[in-house]
């Protein structure tokens, strides 16, 4: 399969074996996959984040081996591994946790040497962490769950009140999520296009 690839501190699009799905694992295809800005600063300061993984007690990338990045993305479902339920069939599309439930914890996807991200063709999925795409979203508009969610997270762990003001790494996202949550208690989504219906406008 054909792949973009951080390799020698450069991105480079080569191809690279496909991977197998393993014990709860799901074969994927990438339909989309966002830019994060996470990865244009893991391109350019690769190393800050091995010494800041190494800091926290998290496995670093070996920058002298590949890595696929690209952790906001939408997948079909292509196949499964053993000991899973399928209770998704081939063809659905998906989105994830960009992470991988193994037995030695939990490993994240993209920003490593063993677990590819989106920025391939096909990527392996935790069946447990799947959530299907709701009517016929499209898969550009699907890929962009896993920063929004972000944005979701911090506005509800903000807690925000009044004339409260919040300083956020995203302020894009934390604004439009945190005026939508003023608006209305749960988001809706117009299942043909991404636009925040009336009531959730800002």
């Amino acid at each position: 399969m054909r792949a973009a690839i951080f390799r020698n501190g450069e991105i480079v699009v080569d191809r690279m074996a496909e991977p197998t799905p393993g014990p709860g694992q799901v074969l994927v295809k990438t339909l989309a996959c966002g830019i994060c800005g996470s990865d244009l600063h893991a391109r350019q300061h690769a190393h800050r984040m091995v010494e800041m993984a190494r800091k926290t007690g998290r496995k670093p990338m070996d920058l002298s081996r590949d890595v696929v990045f690209g952790h906001e993305f939408c997948c079909e479902i292509v196949d499964y591994g053993p000991g899973t339920e399928r209770k998704l069939r081939p063809g659905t599309r998906v989105c994830s946790l960009p992470a991988l439930v193994t037995p030695q914890g939990i490993e994240g996807i993209g920003y490593s040497n063993d677990n590819i991200g989106g920025y391939a063709e096909a990527m392996l999925l935790s069946e447990p962490l799947l959530l299907e795409v709701p009517n016929g979203l499209a898969p550009e508009h699907a890929a962009l769950t896993e920063p929004l969610a972000v944005g979701v997270h911090a506005v509800a762990k903000a807690n925000i009140r009044g004339g409260e003001v919040p300083l956020s790494a995203c302020p894009a996202c934390y604004s439009r999520c945190s005026k939508a949550r003023r608006a209305m208690r749960a988001l809706s989504w117009s299942a043909s296009a991404w636009k925040p219906t009336k009531a959730s406008r800002c």
